[in-house]
C-alpha cells in the first residue's frame, strides 16, 4: 500500500503583486532555481504587455492565463487487449499547472529574441485568444471530444 500523501506546501505571495498565482507562475518559469530572474523576467514582461496594449499586465495575463486552461483533457486506459483514449475533466489545481505551463513552453519557442519579448507576446496573443498555447487547448478539447465514445472507460 502507498505511504501517505505529502502535505501541500503553501507558497507565499510574489512581492509586487501580492499574488500567489503569479509565485506558481514564476516557480514553473525559473531555472536552477534563479527566482529574481524569474521574478524580473516576468515583471518586465507584464510591464511590456502594459506599454503594448495600455491595458493593466497583471490583468491581461490572467485573461491570457483563463484562455489556456483546458477543462477537459484525454488519458490513456488500458482494456482487454486495447488502449483508450478517455476524456476526463481536469481538477482545478491541475488546470492552473497545465495552463501555466504551456504558456511557457511555447512562449521560450517564439522567435523573439528575449524571454521576457517572448513572455509578453504569448500573453498578448493568448489573451485575444490566439497564440499557440491556446491551439493546445482547442487541440487537446478537440481531441477528448472525438474520444467522447469511450468516456464510459472512465475510472
Amino acid at each position: 500500500m502507498r505511504k501517505s500523501k505529502p502535505k501541500k506546501r503553501i507558497l507565499l505571495p510574489d512581492p509586487k503583486y501580492k499574488e500567489t498565482l503569479v509565485t506558481r507562475f514564476v516557480n514553473y518559469m525559473m531555472y536552477d532555481g534563479k527566482k529574481n530572474l524569474a521574478y524580473t523576467i516576468f515583471y518586465d514582461a507584464c510591464d511590456l504587455v502594459e506599454q503594448r496594449t495600455k491595458e493593466s499586465g497583471l490583468e491581461m495575463w490572467r485573461k491570457a492565463l483563463n484562455n489556456v486552461m483546458p477543462t477537459v483533457e484525454v488519458k490513456s486506459r488500458r482494456v482487454g487487449g486495447a488502449t483508450f483514449q478517455v476524456p476526463i475533466e481536469v481538477r482545478a489545481d491541475r488546470r492552473i499547472s497545465v495552463g501555466a505551463k504551456w504558456m511557457i513552453q511555447y512562449a521560450r519557442r517564439r522567435g523573439e529574441k528575449t524571454m521576457k519579448d517572448k513572455l509578453a507576446g504569448e500573453i498578448i496573443a493568448a489573451a485575444k485568444g490566439e497564440g499557440a498555447a491556446v491551439k493546445k487547448k482547442d487541440d487537446t478539447h478537440r481531441m477528448a471530444e472525438a474520444n467522447k465514445a469511450f468516456s464510459h472507460f472512465r475510472f
